[in-house]
Parts: C-alpha cells; sequence; structure tokens
C-alpha cells in the first residue's frame, strides 16, 4: 500500500513575482499614507474643536457678565429658582444653547444653574481664578459631567470683583461635531487610496512589462549570471548608455583596449581617443565584423542596439589569426616560387642535357655559369647593402617571389643599414607588407618594377618602397591608412585592410610617420621614418627632410 502523499502546506508571505510584490508593497504605502495623514488631520481637529468651544463658551460668559442689571440683582436678591438672575441667565442658556450659565457670588454660591435644586448651593469647581480677576478656558468635569468651560469675573459699577460667571459647553457636543467630520475626511482618505492603487497598479503593469514577469530571486539570478558571463567569457563586451556613454566594460574589454574600470561614464572618444576604434564603438562606422586596431591588436567589432536606445559592442581578437594569415599568404607565395623553379629547373636541367649530349661542353659551362650567377648576385647585393640578417633574408625571398610573378625587385643604390636595429620583427613587418602591396600592384604589368630602400642616418631609420604601378587617387592617400579600408578582394583566410594600418601605428608608436607619394615616373612610393631604430650612435649623414611630394599608395592589404 502506497503511502499517503503529504498534503502541501500553505506558503505564506510575499508573492514571487514582481509585479504582485511591487502592487503589493505600494497599495500597503498609500494605505498608511492615507491612515496616517487621515490621523494627523485629525489630531489638530479635535484640539481645534476643543479651543473653538472653549472660547464659545469664554465669549458667552463675557456677554452675560456685561449685563448692567445682573451686579445689582446678585447683590440685591438672594438666590432663588424665581429670582431674575436666574431668570436672565436661563434667557441667554437657551439664546446660546450653552449647557449651563452659572452665576456665583464671591463665596461660591450659585445664583443661577440649570437644575434649580443646585441654586444656594457650592459650585463643584474651584472658583479662584475668576474671582480673583483672571479669565478662564478649560476642559474639566462638574456636577452636569464633562464640558468646555469659560469663567470670567463679575464686577460691579466700581470694578469690585464680586462673583463670577462660568459658562459650559457640553463636551459630547464637541465630539458630534468631530464624529461628524470623520465620514468626510475618509471620504478624502479613500478617494486619495483609490488614486494611489491606481497608480500603483500604472506603475506595476510597467516594471511587469520591463522584468519580463520575473520573480525578485530569479533577477538576483539573472544579475549573477551575467557578470560571471560577462567577465567570463572571452570576447570584451563594452555597453553604451542611451547618451553615448560606456556603462560596463567586461575584463576582456578592458584588456583588448588596453583601459580600465575608470571609463565608465565617459564617452569612446574621452576614453579611447579619436580613431576607428572609438567610431566603431559610438556607432558612427556601421556594419559586421568591423576591422580596427588598437595598439598592436586586431579587433573584429560588432554593435547592437538595445531597446532602451544605447548599445552593446563586442571585440574580438583577431592579431594571431591575422598574422596566420599573412604567414599563409607568404607560405603560398613561396609554394608558387618554388613550383615555378622547379618547372623551371627541370627546362634548365632538360637545356644542359641536351647541351652535354650535343658535345657542346663549353655551352654548358657558360649556361650553368650564368644561371647561378643571377641568383648569387641578387643575394650579394642584398647582403652587402643590408647586415641584418632577418631584414635581408625577407628581401632575397622576396625578389625570389618578385622574380616569379614577372616583377622585378631591387634594392636602391643609397640602401645601407647597419646590423644595430632594437626592433628587427617589428621592420620586418613594415617592409614586409609595404613590398607585399607594391607587388600586388604592379603583379601583370609590363615593366614591372618595385624598388626598395632603406638607409640608417644617425639612429633613425628611414624605409622607401616605390613600384611601377598605377598609383592612389589624391583622394585617398589618408583613407588607405584606415583599418578595414580596401578596394582589394578579401582572401577566404582573413580580412584585408589591415597592413597599411599596422604600418602606420608602428610608425607613429615609436614616433615616427608612414606617408605615401608619387614616384618618380609614376607609380607610389611610401616613406616610412622610424627615429631611435639602431641602438647607439651610429655613422652617417645628418638626419634629411623626408620629402613630402605628392603621395599615393596602392590600396591596403
Amino acid at each position: 500500500m502506497s503511502p499517503t502523499p503529504s498534503a502541501r502546506r500553505l506558503r505564506l508571505g510575499l508573492p514571487r513575482r514582481v509585479f504582485s510584490q511591487v502592487l503589493l508593497m505600494q497599495v500597503a504605502i498609500a494605505a498608511g499614507v492615507a491612515v496616517l495623514a487621515t490621523g494627523l488631520f485629525l489630531a489638530p481637529l479635535s484640539n481645534q474643536l476643543d479651543d473653538q468651544a472653549m472660547r464659545r463658551a469664554l465669549a458667552i460668559a463675557q456677554t452675560t457678565a456685561q449685563l448692567p442689571d445682573l451686579a445689582k440683582d446678585l447683590r440685591d436678591t438672594p438666590p432663588s429658582p424665581d429670582g431674575p438672575v436666574q431668570r436672565e441667565a436661563e434667557r441667554i442658556r437657551k439664546a446660546t444653547q450653552a449647557e449651563y450659565i452659572v452665576v456665583m457670588d464671591w463665596r461660591g454660591v450659585r445664583w443661577s444653574h440649570t437644575d434649580p435644586q443646585q441654586i444656594g448651593g457650592i459650585v463643584s469647581t474651584d472658583p479662584g481664578q475668576a474671582l480673583a480677576g483672571k479669565e478662564v478656558m478649560e476642559i474639566d468635569s462638574g456636577t452636569l459631567g464633562r464640558s468646555a468651560r469659560g469663567k470670567v469675573p463679575l464686577r460691579d459699577s466700581d470694578g469690585t470683583v464680586i462673583g463670577a460667571v462660568s459658562v459650559g459647553i457640553a463636551y459630547d457636543s464637541v465630539r458630534a461635531r468631530l464624529i461628524h467630520a470623520i465620514p468626510g475626511l475618509l471620504a478624502y482618505a479613500g478617494g486619495a487610496l483609490a488614486v494611489g492603487a491606481l497608480a500603483a497598479w500604472l506603475i506595476s503593469r510597467r516594471v511587469h512589462r520591463q522584468t519580463r514577469d520575473l520573480a525578485f530571486s530569479d533577477i538576483a539570478a539573472l544579475l549573477s549570471e551575467r557578470e560571471a558571463m560577462l567577465h567570463g567569457i572571452r570576447e570584451g563586451v563594452v555597453a553604451l548608455d542611451r547618451t553615448g556613454r560606456i556603462r560596463l566594460v567586461n575584463d576582456e574589454a578592458q584588456r583588448l583596449l588596453g583601459i580600465g574600470e575608470a571609463v565608465v561614464g565617459r564617452s569612446p572618444d574621452e576614453a579611447l581617443g579619436a580613431g576607428r576604434t572609438a567610431d566603431v564603438l559610438a556607432g558612427r562606422v556601421t556594419g559586421t565584423d568591423l576591422l580596427t586596431v588598437r595598439g598592436q591588436r586586431v579587433l573584429v567589432a560588432n554593435r547592437m542596439p538595445t531597446d532602451d536606445g544605447g548599445a552593446v559592442a563586442t571585440l574580438r581578437d583577431r592579431t594571431e589569426l591575422e598574422q596566420l594569415g599573412r604567414e599563409l599568404d607568404s607560405t603560398r607565395g613561396l609554394i608558387d616560387a618554388l613550383r615555378a623553379q622547379d618547372h623551371e629547373h627541370a627546362n634548365r636541367m632538360h637545356t644542359l642535357l641536351g647541351l652535354l649530349e650535343l658535345e657542346m661542353y663549353d655551352d654548358a659551362v657558360d649556361f650553368v655559369g650564368e644561371v647561378v650567377g643571377d641568383h648569387r648576385a641578387t643575394a650579394e647585393q642584398v647582403t652587402e647593402r643590408i647586415e641584418d640578417p632577418l631584414l635581408a633574408a625577407l628581401l632575397v625571398g622576396k625578389a625570389t617571389v618578385a622574380a616569379e610573378r614577372g616583377v622585378a625587385l631591387g634594392v636602391s643604390d643609397r640602401t645601407r643599414l647597419p646590423d644595430r636595429l632594437v626592433d628587427p620583427q617589428g621592420l620586418v613587418t613594415v617592409v614586409g607588407n609595404l613590398v607585399d602591396n607594391a607587388l600586388d600592384a604592379v603583379a601583370g604589368k609590363p615593366h614591372a618594377r618595385v624598388e626598395v630602400e632603406v638607409r640608417a642616418e644617425g639612429r633613425t631609420a628611414i624605409l622607401r618602397v616605390r613600384d611601377t604601378g598605377p598609383g592612389i587617387p589624391p583622394e585617398h592617400r589618408e583613407l588607405i591608412f584606415t583599418t578595414g579600408w580596401s578596394t582589394k578582394t578579401p582572401p577566404a583566410h582573413r580580412e584585408r585592410g589591415i597592413g597599411l594600418s599596422l604600418v602606420r601605428r608602428l610608425a607613429e608608436r615609436q614616433g615616427g610617420s608612414a606617408t605615401v607619394g608619387e614616384a618618380h615616373g609614376g607609380g607610389a612610393e611610401f616613406t616610412v621614418v622610424l627615429p631611435e631604430a639602431l641602438a647607439g650612435p651610429g655613422p652617417g649623414p645628418a638626419v634629411s627632410t623626408v620629402p613630402s611630394a605628392p603621395q599615393t599608395a596602392e590600396e591596403g592589404s
């Protein structure tokens, strides 16, 4: 026999949904405010009604005491239910609807009272202050119960106090006025509560839409998950508000952009400085997978608007991928060159074999010498002028690739570079990018030629790469250095528009410059100046001014 399932316990407490909790709390607050306001109004109202009743009693007592015959009748007649003092006091009491009017002599003996049986007796409350010439207002209890009282001295024609007049207003009538005012106050309070409840409902509905009917515990869990996700993912995330200011930047974005949490509250221009990266984050450059360079990093950015008018930008680091892509391009070029050389080598071997079979030994010797001499001359020309092994090896390899593409790659006679480079890899990057661009520009054109000039002037390295290509229109001479700008079709494994941007950033980071101009005889001439590129003082002429002739460039790689 299966056990009987236990009954579920009734859960008491606040509802889980944000909408319900907000509505409940706001209604409770509105009700509490209405009750508090009603109480705060009733408390002074009660005191005000008491004060009004006491002042009314005092005014009646003052009017009664001013009657011209009252003092004379008090002195000349005995206290009697039928006496003139009683008759006058009762007339005034009925006219003013007071509870009682008591006229007493200086001993406190009543001359008038609502109950005739009390006439001739001593008053129940102390009349000392009134008999001493003072006017009194008070709430007190007497023979007729609790009442609001006013007491004034009664004076004769000489101004001597011969008695007092005490007037009472029934306290029940004061309480009745207070009770009569309560329904109106409650009606106003109820109306205010209804308006507050309606406003609470409208606000709660808005909260309901904005929170998507989540519970507070769900929101807290989402916030915790959001923090863990934002600071744990390997993509940079930058959130901006509707005014374009940064409101969130995660750890990876701080690393990629080289910034800290202090940028929160600033605009991208203030946080990063003017440039393409700030333009992408601010939305001035639109598109998907936008390339930008920040420092030494190549970043891919995407920007997505949010419902509140802000935006969220994601950043991915593509530096290593770009490097691998360039290495792949170089490898493919070398493979193509080796394939062509293999084909050319087979042709040469066939030629050599034919010369030997025809017993043309002298011609065979001359043929071999000519082939070997061409390659040796190119290598010797480079190594004699460029002592840095990395840069020399690069140019020898590029010369081989250029030859297979039908381009003559030469080194200028002015080239002189000692082996004292501070950052050989950086200069190799600059030369490699510029030579690749030049080869792309002249490939397939007749009499294609690329010339490289590298020389040291003191500790400054000056690099020029000239080509015989079509050149670049003047309006594009600055655009070619913009990250992501290119007119070439990108390869499948990477994007275009990075190489020249990296060249300029590398030069500017070392305090130099990268410009482009028109070469002598047409084509493009790139000029890169790298101050402090060589270690230690070196011989050479003083640094000359870089020519500022009109400059063009090929499209960025």
